[in-house]
């Protein structure tokens, strides 16, 4: 990806931060946005440590001036658009990233419609405007572009308790196809990843509680949970030209979770 500009939702911790140090690793300029200003500018410092080129802007992928700004400063400050991993998400309507908050335990009947609206918003809605908006600036610059965005495993299978994620990223992977199917003659890849139980901040309660892990572990045939730098590795080949022949597609790295 040498000479490339990519941009990272999410991109301060998680499968986010994975990405973005991956495409730094392999040569690509990376713009990581995020709402935790603090916390993305210790990913810039790590990557640039290394040697690679990063810069962070404070966004909240709800918001659509702040999604504007974010595509806006990367071509400000590189003048092109070439890759975009949309990659923010929330697990529930309460999550913070590192905070460790668990669902209140209720399902869909007892969930209000103010909390089941902040999921899709973040998790759908928030993916659907950072492709718009790359899209556009893809288009206006004629060079044609990938954009990943990152489903879950939970789009294919329903998970109890949880309706309103397993909707949101259920969503992400038909809106990957179907705005795929508009931009393929356009030159513009779009693909997405439905990563399985990863060792990242939105699982670590779970994987605390013996019960839960086990749970987690008996789901995946491979036995084991995935690192953030396996679905970084399968976001790098997405938004390369290795992948040049794909669009539309949902690549499953989930340990053999879909197999049968």
């Amino acid at each position: 990806m040498d000479g490339r500009v990519a941009v990272i939702t999410g991109g301060a911790s998680g499968i986010g931060r994975a990405c973005a140090v991956a495409m730094a690793n392999e040569g690509a300029s990376v713009v990581i946005g995020d709402l935790h200003l603090d916390v993305a500018g210790e990913v810039v410092a790590s990557i640039e440590s290394n040697g690679g080129t990063a810069h962070a802007v404070e966004i909240d992928v709800t918001d659509a001036p702040s999604n504007e700004s974010l595509i806006a400063e990367a071509l400000d400050r590189h003048g092109r658009l070439d890759a975009v991993v949309a990659a923010a998400g929330v697990s529930h309507a309460g999550y913070e990233s590192g905070a460790g908050i668990e669902r209140d335990g209720s399902g869909l009947l007892d969930q209000p419609v103010a909390a089941w609206q902040r999921v899709i918003d973040v998790n759908l809605t928030g993916v659907m405007m950072i492709n718009q908006l790359a899209a556009r600036a893809m288009l206006n610059a004629g060079n044609g572009g990938t954009i990943v965005n990152i489903a879950s495993a939970a789009a294919k299978v329903p998970l109890r308790g949880a309706v309103d994620y397993c909707v949101s990223k259920a969503g992400v992977t038909m809106l990957t196809k179907a705005f795929a199917l508009e931009m393929a003659p356009l030159g513009i890849r779009i693909n997405a990843i439905g990563p399985g139980y990863i060792e990242t901040p939105m699982t670590a309660r779970m994987r605390g509680n013996d019960d839960a892990r086990q749970w987690m572990l008996d789901m995946t045939p491979m036995g084991r949970f995935g690192d953030p730098s396996e679905i970084a590795s399968t976001a790098v080949f997405l938004s390369s030209d290795e992948s040049s022949y794909i669009t539309g597609q949902v690549l499953f790295p989930a340990g053999g979770m879909f197999t049968g």
